[in-house]
């Protein structure tokens, strides 16, 4: 398997939907296409990491393919809305560098 940055994965999903999905949903659409991926990884994980016990249809779900259905529909929002990921996430980075650049370490709660 190759290491794709954003830039490549936001150009494939973009490839993949002009030819094989024939257009993007709408916006509002993907928005709640994403809301209901993300339910589908906290079933996953209330499941698995939390209290609730599994029921015979949560067996056949997979944790790395709901992870990456979230990705795909983010990747389509953020195409859609000309967002660049890869600069989102590096301002989104420096931001936290400098907000929180003492606030966990000194945070009681996180200590050993």
């Amino acid at each position: 398997m190759q290491n794709l940055s954003l830039s490549e994965a936001q150009a494939q999903v973009d490839q993949w939907i002009k030819t094989v999905g024939v257009r993007y949903f709408s916006e509002l659409t993907n928005m709640a296409i994403l809301t209901e991926e993300v339910g589908e990884l906290a079933r996953i994980m209330a499941r698995t990491y939390g209290d609730q016990s599994n029921k015979p249809s949560d067996l056949s779900k997979n944790l790395p393919d709901e992870m990456a259905d979230i990705l795909w529909v983010l990747i389509c929002l953020a195409n859609q809305t000309g967002v660049d990921l890869t600069e989102a996430f590096y301002r989104n980075l420096e931001k936290k560098n400098i907000r929180d650049a003492d606030r966990h370490i000194n945070n009681p709660k996180l200590q050993p």
